[in-house]
């Protein structure tokens, strides 16, 4: 997942706060009311475009913030949102202070880092939280480029692949891909059988049971590690020479 930009949040939060703070209207002269509120500070479209941009990004740092039981402000227009911001940034502003002066020590893995084949074909199922229908998404992406590049029809994803792989000569019909030369030793057979396993561990212990457990969500770090690996596999797909039988 692409990490927050905390900074630039921060300021929409803060934004969207001043743009939807309301003012008190005291009722026309001679009519008995509690009077009514208004945006002091903006126009109600106005309003409600910065509450747009705030959605996205309590979305992503109150994800229960919608149905979350907090008590009502009364007469307040867009109550919840602004509860729900005025956390967010306080959420936020603790975060960075804590990652500036404790730090995590581990690197973070940045989901558009990955291969194209498999994070341009998740990006839509991702950002709305389907991580097994993307993680799907991704092995029927790298195999459908795997098809194309080998020219085959007749076999797909893991039964494709470890053929594509194999240290075998190419044949009419079977193409291999070629991650070095064949030199006959045993970094390239190596290379070549490990390729070749990996894509059927992946399409096999991966893909299959997405497929068949389509009730059963994926955590999203377990998503991304599940991305990463069809990502290797879509790098030495995409970066390994084709060999055909001459």
């Amino acid at each position: 997942m692409t990490q927050m930009n905390r900074e630039w949040a921060i300021e929409k939060l803060k934004g969207f706060l001043h743009t939807t703070a309301v003012e008190w209207v005291a009722p026309p002269h001679g009519v008995v009311s509690a009077g009514s509120f208004k945006f002091k500070n903006a126009s109600k479209p106005e309003a409600q475009a910065a509450a747009h941009i705030a959605e996205q990004i309590l979305d992503r740092v109150i994800p229960d913030w919608r149905t979350a039981d907090w008590e009502e402000a009364t007469r307040q227009p867009m109550w919840r949102h602004r509860e729900a911001a005025h956390r967010a940034v306080a959420f936020l502003e603790a975060e960075r202070e804590l990652q500036e002066n404790l730090g995590s020590g581990a690197p973070q893995l940045d989901a558009a880092t990955l291969h194209p084949w498999v994070w341009g074909s998740v990006q839509g199922l991702w950002s709305s939280g389907h991580f097994r229908e993307a993680v799907g998404a991704a092995a029927r992406a790298v195999n459908v480029q795997s098809q194309a590049k080998l020219g085959r029809r007749d076999a797909s994803e893991a039964k494709l692949l470890s053929d594509a792989f194999s240290t075998n000569q190419p044949t009419l019909g079977h193409p291999r891909l070629r991650l070095s030369e064949d030199d006959g030793g045993d970094t390239f057979r190596n290379r070549h059988d490990g390729a070749g396993n990996f894509a059927r561990g992946v399409y096999s212990a991966i893909r299959n049971p997405i497929a068949h457990e389509e009730d059963e969500e994926l955590e999203e770090n377990e998503a991304l590690e599940q991305l990463a690996a069809f990502s290797i596999l879509a790098r030495w797909v995409d970066t390994a020479a084709v060999v055909k039988a001459s």
